[in-house]
């Protein structure tokens, strides 16, 4: 983008609820209060069961959606760009081919990127809007490098650019399939939001594109969040908690089986878990087999509106899962001065410091897990230094506001 005092920037996601989550929301926020104008778009227009507090119901209202097609909208849209540059608009179709996974359903996918560029091209220009922000994976980071390229085509006045931000871990499980590679080399600049993310993108690109990759961690506003005081012992039973998508990848199968081994061993813990997905069922039933009835709550997904009482309940936030970028539901414990227990994952290490601000275990690893737990069981004087010390580390490097002005930056940049 060239050097403006207050930028423009749409914000694209895909298929996913809350536009999409709500560290996406933060940061959009925080980009808003530094100035930058953001607008939001989506793939796919989501339910409003998706939307789990106010600020995610408001924010829904004002996002614009391309799907499901209006097919009158959507012949528009291509007719204007048909007009606005022909050869622009086949190039389209042949990059979004070019792109594509292998297989029928490969092409199905691009055939759609092909079909909804047109139509994001369509508004950022009736909105005058110059760069496109994507993030996350799949759609959106293809959508925004096909309409910006037609936009370029179709308009000569000015550059359009575009960017993305790299989450993982799922784009460095298919970095083929995903044309990781190929869209950051296209892209004007790529986030990362660890630097164990960022050093997966040099490791696909040449490094001729190193210089554009950047990382800007998530983040949360430490003050929102109430401290958790741990200035008394409570009598009663040490209460753990986690918090995420209740899917395989996220490891509470493995924290139902440390709580059972805690409890037979006779340190006094029970779980809440938090959150929604695939594996519930299964979980529960688990639960219930392991003889957890009365030591596992399975609390569903909370929004942000209710979500802090939970944090303020708990004396242990625990983090078992197997694969993960930077996760914002540990800076957000850590926000409440929660002391952590977590598998040392990917970007992981970079949040919790071992023996600092938490214990950091090896992925998988039951005995540790079931050690780390009960460590931090008998001693509240040692969660409360580890919850004192994750504040400040969130404080020091996960503030939104510090990620926001480096985006902004980024936004403003004459090289973006």
């Amino acid at each position: 983008m060239a050097q403006d005092s207050s930028p423009r920037v749409a914000y694209l996601v895909g298929r996913y609820p809350a536009i999409p989550h709500t560290f996406i929301l933060r940061e959009i926020e925080a980009l808003r209060d530094l100035g930058v104008q953001v607008e939001t778009f989506s793939i796919w227009r989501t339910g409003p069961d998706q939307h789990l507090g106010a600020a995610e119901r408001a924010e829904a209202a004002n996002t614009h959606s391309f799907l499901p097609l209006r097919r009158r909208r959507a012949i528009r849209c291509h007719l204007a760009a048909m007009a606005a540059s022909p050869a622009g608009y086949m190039r389209l179709w042949r990059r979004a081919l070019r792109i594509s996974r292998p297989g029928a359903r490969g092409v199905y996918l691009a055939l759609s990127w092909a079909v909804e560029a047109p139509m994001l091209w369509y508004e950022l220009r009736a909105r005058g809007i110059r760069h496109v922000h994507a993030h996350l994976p799949g759609t959106a980071p293809s959508v925004a490098m096909l309409a910006t390229g037609l936009a370029n085509a179709a308009e000569a006045s000015g550059r359009h650019t575009w960017s993305l931000t790299v989450h993982g871990p799922s784009e460095f499980y298919d970095v083929h399939n995903q044309a990781v590679g190929p869209k950051v080399e296209a892209a004007d600049f790529a986030v990362a939001i660890s630097d164990f993310g960022r050093s997966q993108l040099m490791g696909l690109v040449g490094d001729d594109h190193w210089d554009k990759l950047h990382v800007v961690h998530c983040g949360v506003r430490p003050e929102r969040y109430e401290q958790r005081s741990h200035a008394a012992a409570s009598d009663g039973p040490v209460r753990l908690l986690t918090v995420g998508r209740l899917a395989p990848v996220k490891g509470q199968a493995l924290l139902l089986a440390a709580v059972r081994e805690l409890r037979s061993e006779g340190v006094d813990v029970v779980l809440t878990v938090i959150g929604d997905g695939p594996k519930r069922d299964a979980l529960e039933d688990a639960g219930r087999k392991l003889g957890l009835d009365q030591a596992v709550e399975f609390a569903g997904a909370i929004g942000q509106d209710e979500i802090a009482r939970y944090y303020l309940g708990a004396d242990i936030y625990v983090h078992p899962s197997f694969a993960e970028g930077v996760p914002v539901v540990i800076m957000e414990a850590m926000a409440h001065a929660l002391p952590v227990v977590a598998a040392g994952v990917m970007g992981v290490r970079e949040l919790v410091h071992d023996g600092e601000n938490g214990l950091v275990v090896r992925p998988g690893r039951k005995d540790e897990l079931v050690d780390a737990v009960r460590r931090l069981a008998g001693d509240p004087s040692e969660r409360a230094r580890m919850g004192q010390s994750g504040r400040r580390t969130v404080e020091a490097e996960f503030d939104v506001k510090g990620s926001a002005q480096l985006l902004r930056d980024l936004f403003t940049s004459p090289a973006s």
